[in-house]
């Protein structure tokens, strides 16, 4: 059974699946971006602003980041369809 957008119930529940595994790639990655961006800066005797770049590079580079998987994985992989079936029984 097709629904109204061209995709069929397996064919949404694929790209659900997809979608979940591209996110937990983006929580690793920006766990990684907060380890390297806190701890791995952390070495470092650099201050900006009387604030440690480890503290900078922990917070504000892991929340850029995040921003930025966030926006990609809403282009590049999210897609837009209903999985409500009822609803589009409604429709047809």
């Amino acid at each position: 059974m097709s629904s109204r957008d061209g995709l069929s119930y397996r064919q949404k529940m694929l790209q659900a699946n997809k979608e979940a595994k591209a996110t937990l790639v983006a929580l690793v990655l920006c766990i990684v971006v907060w380890a390297i961006g806190g701890f791995g800066l952390a070495g470092l005797d650099i201050e900006v602003f009387g604030t440690p770049v480890w503290i900078i590079g922990g917070t504000i580079g892991t929340w850029v980041f995040s921003i930025a998987a966030a926006v990609f994985l809403a282009k590049r992989v999210f897609a837009d369809f209903d999985l409500d079936e009822e609803e589009e029984a409604r429709h047809e």
